[in-house]
């Protein structure tokens, strides 16, 4: 039987890059659409007022493969492990260290949206937000859309100026703009992402122009908001990455849909499975992020492909089962 691996960020960052992980993405989201991967319910617990405590999964049948990834987000930052086991047998396959993972997996899906929701000559991308999350929104937007131009704005000037420093080494022929306000940055944008911490809305309808796609990634918790209720006037299209997770937790969606109908958000995976491509006509498409377990497993199970044809990784014994001890000894 082969050992289970451990997987290090550095095994991980070494096995995927940013762009390959748009293709892997779409392969599990392609699963999903054929019925042979489901997803784990998306589970989280508060603590200390702002601590979160995360649980996410897939079963992944097309693959033989299912696993969670879990962590606790704290103030003191976080390490997320993505667990892997073997479907048929229930063999523990590997342990992926998931912080790297994680990032290419919340890019990457915005990525497979972007290639199916924006306009075929979009070129130009306002990034609203420059956390953690930020850089790889860009570098997955810009893995399927050749873009001239590339907005920032966050609240402070200074992390807004060093994020445009670390766009200029990476895109040293795109315009980068520093925008001082939301308003500024997305003004006749045809691609805006929104990736922050928002607790009360700050993008409108009123901002956006007529041909935009939105990706709003940002809000995954129910005390976050992002965009204000009347963006979904003039949404003709919109896709999430998991509609239960949207139901449970989007308070943006919630107070759009509520206890109504639904059939209008669609997930990514029937875009996909569709090969589709933006509605002629539609004014705006807009793409939901929670985060989900098949995209966290999606990239695990091509980066355990990798990592094990290289030899990599640190293989450690299967744990063996023990009885418990029934007296004191």
């Amino acid at each position: 039987m082969t050992e289970p691996l451990w997987i290090t960020e550095r095994d991980v960052v070494d096995a995927l890059s940013l762009p390959e992980a748009i293709p892997a993405l779409e392969a599990g989201l392609a699963l999903e659409a054929a019925g042979t991967a489901r997803n784990m319910e998306k589970t989280h617990q508060i603590w200390g007022g702002h601590h979160t405590l995360h649980a996410i999964g897939a079963v992944v049948e097309g693959a033989h493969v299912v696993g969670t990834k879990t962590w606790a987000h704290t103030a003191g930052g976080a390490t997320p492990l993505v667990t892997l086991w073997n479907s048929d047998t229930g063999k523990l396959e590997a342990i992926i260290e998931a912080f790297a993972l994680g990032q290419m997996r919340t890019g990457g899906i915005s990525g497979v949206a972007t290639a199916r929701m924006a306009r075929a000559d979009a070129d130009d991308l306002a990034i609203v937000g420059t956390g953690k999350q930020a850089i790889t929104q860009v570098v997955a937007v810009a893995a399927v859309r050749p873009l001239k131009r590339i907005r920032v704005f966050s609240p402070t000037a200074e992390n807004r100026r060093a994020f445009i420093a670390r766009l200029e080494k990476l895109f040293p022929a795109s315009a980068l703009v520093e925008a001082a306000s939301v308003e500024e940055a997305v003004k006749d944008a045809p691609i805006v992402t929104l990736v922050t911490r928002a607790r009360t809305p700050i993008l409108t309808a009123a901002m956006i122009a007529p041909g935009t796609h939105l990706n709003a990634v940002g809000a995954i918790t129910p005390e976050r908001e992002e965009f204000t209720q009347d963006v979904f006037d003039r949404v003709g299209a919109i896709a999430v990455d998991m509609v239960e997770s949207v139901k449970g937790l989007s308070a943006e969606f919630r107070k759009r849909f509520g206890e109504g109908d639904w059939s209008q958000v669609r997930p990514l995976s029937e875009l996909v499975a569709a090969k589709a491509e933006r509605p002629k006509g539609a004014d705006v498409t807009l793409f939901k992020a929670m985060g989900m377990g098949l995209s966290d497993l999606a990239l695990g199970i091509e980066i355990l492909k990798r990592v094990r044809a290289k030899g990599g990784g640190r293989p450690f014994p299967h744990p063996t089962p023990a009885q418990p001890r029934l007296t004191v000894s």
